[in-house]
């Protein structure tokens, strides 16, 4: 009965895999295993066997799985490499000038103009305090560097503890210390 089957166990030893990887593949393309009881040299135990057919499927499956892992990475790394380049601004925005003039909403736009309406929904009176050339890349580091003993409201809302022109001056030194942006950046 096993001349034309192999066991699941040396299919997978045969070809580096996980004998559990080989089981989830089997159920993943509805293939059923041939079972067979073991004799003295197995101790009675249920042997899993596949027709090579099958040990052809699985190797397609695991290779075309790998495929599919490799370009999702590959994208991801073109994706990072994109961002390294993406030119915008970092804004400093007074959201209540006038009733909380503390509180302030720091973050990277590459419209600047899209971005203020979005906020404007929920912050009619925002003000922009001031902008400077940024990488998306450099956006957590400057919110991290420049909101330093402040407090932190929600994600990038903060109060100051002193005043808003403590921010704009850390800002100032952060930018200071980062390359020079040339071109047009979109305000």
């Amino acid at each position: 009965m096993t001349e034309h089957l192999i066991s699941v166990k040396d299919f997978a030893e045969q070809n580096g895999l996980i004998r559990q990887t080989v089981f989830k593949v089997l159920k993943r393309l509805e293939i059923e295993p041939t079972k067979s009881r073991g004799g003295n040299q197995n101790r009675g135990q249920t042997i899993s066997y596949i027709t090579q057919d099958d040990a052809r499927r699985i190797l397609e499956a695991l290779a075309s799985s790998r495929s599919t892992q490799n370009r999702q990475k590959s994208e991801e790394s073109e994706f990072t490499e994109a961002a390294l380049y993406d030119v915008g601004v970092f804004y400093l925005l007074s959201l209540e000038p006038e009733h909380d003039p503390s509180r302030f909403k720091v973050g990277f736009a590459s419209n600047l103009n899209e971005r203020l309406r979005q906020h404007r929904c929920s912050a009619p009176y925002t003000q922009v305090v001031k902008t400077w050339p940024c990488r998306r890349l450099w956006e957590k580091t400057a919110i991290e560097c420049v909101t330093e003993g402040c407090e932190r409201l929600h994600t990038e809302v903060f109060r100051a503890n002193a005043s808003l022109m403590s921010v704009e001056e850390k800002c100032e030194r952060f930018f200071d210390l980062m390359p020079q942006l040339s071109g047009n950046q979109s305000l």
